[in-house]
């Protein structure tokens, strides 16, 4: 029998595994105590299985994960860590710290379709999706190089490289695997998905009891479709419609995403437009500050059109929230994520702005990761 990567597997997969060895289902809760609570992995110290099952296991699961091929540390604190697919492909991930919180944005696909044109992924075509293994993958070697700290991610985002709901298999049976009781029981309602406007997969959010967080980053079909090409597949009618029915069937707030970019989409008069847009939605409305990208044709806005912007949306009522930008002199901000490349950049000077400083890097080209 061909090995099964064990983080692939939501319970009810392990069970029916197990089941067709012959053996108690129980002990499908038994391993993922063991290796999702416990982080052991090797089966000869799973003391509570018999010693021919833990052998037979040895010959049916495989335990290894996406190997972290480098770890970069920004100045104000973010790290980023850069995963090897082992296919030639890899992705990034990027653990954000905040007073009361540690969050980890995590890619579910290598590229992305979505060609949104402010996005760095954007400019790599979708390479292929992630298997549910590779995403826990990137979760559990965060959490292990966590564990010197003594501390564990507090909020997963579905942020990263690729459109979560172009994956929404893998991605739905992620959240099962992670929330699964018997292992690391992560809460739903500290997990959100963001997507670009895949409409027709959008429901699947609410029935997930996960929170949505949707890229708008425009104020009309006209200026959405300029920047993000699914608009004219899905316009802003049916995007807001279905983030509507999300917000009736659940009683959540729904988080709008709206990147500035500058003379484009930061003028007063687009603040206003944008209000009149999602008034009528519970919800609240992240402005991002444009992350500057190798190849890039936009700019990031002034601080003083920023406050402006700003200023407007506050002054209408709107629940808005200005993101603070982290992790950018590493590459690790909203829109900043990509597949290694020939002479990718690995920082970025911003000695010139508010946060300053030199950033760190950690190679982890030699170190062995795969367990």
């Amino acid at each position: 029998m061909e090995k099964v990567n064990f983080y692939g597997l939501a319970l009810s997969d392990l069970k029916s595994l197990i089941k067709n060895l012959g053996k108690e289902q129980f002990r499908a809760q038994q391993l993922f105590k063991w290796v999702y609570d416990r982080r052991i992995i090797d089966l000869e110290q799973m003391t509570n299985l018999s010693k021919d099952f833990r052998q037979e296991l040895n010959g049916v699961l495989d335990f290894s994960l996406p190997r972290i091929s480098s770890h970069l540390i920004s100045v104000d604190g973010t790290q980023k860590f850069l995963f090897d697919m082992k296919d030639g492909l890899s992705v990034e991930a990027v653990l954000i710290p905040s007073d009361d919180r540690l969050t980890l944005c995590i890619s579910s696909e290598v590229g992305c379709n979505m060609a949104c044109k402010f996005c760095f992924t954007g400019k790599q075509k979708l390479k292929r999706r992630l298997t549910t293994a590779e995403i826990v993958g990137q979760f559990i070697q965060v959490e292990d190089v966590l564990k010197a700290t003594e501390k564990k991610v507090s909020n997963i985002v579905f942020m990263g490289m690729g459109e979560p709901l172009d994956n929404s298999d893998e991605v739905f049976r992620v959240v099962d695997v992670l929330h699964e009781p018997f292992g690391r029981n992560f809460s739903r309602r500290k997990v959100t998905i963001s997507t670009s406007g895949l409409v027709p997969e959008m429901w699947k959010i609410g029935a997930s009891r996960t929170r949505l967080a949707v890229s708008l980053n425009g104020y009309d079909d006209e200026s959405r479709s300029a920047l993000m090409p699914i608009n004219k597949k899905y316009p802003l009618k049916d995007l807001l419609q279905a983030c509507r029915e999300y917000t009736r069937t659940t009683k959540d707030r729904v988080t709008f995403e709206y990147v500035l970019l500058k003379g484009i989409t930061d003028q007063v008069e687009h603040a206003r437009m944008l209000h009149q847009m999602t008034k009528s939605i519970p919800c609240k409305i992240n402005i991002i500050p444009f992350n500057e990208h190798p190849g890039s044709d936009f700019e990031r806005p002034s601080d003083d059109q920023i406050a402006k912007f700003h200023a407007e949306l506050m002054r209408l009522g709107t629940h808005v929230l200005l993101r603070r930008t982290m992790g950018r002199d590493i590459f690790a901000a909203c829109g900043q994520l990509t597949s290694e490349f020939a002479n990718k950049p690995k920082t970025m000077d911003i000695s010139n702005s508010q946060i300053g400083g030199v950033s760190r890097v950690r190679d982890f080209s030699s170190r062995q990761f795969s367990l």
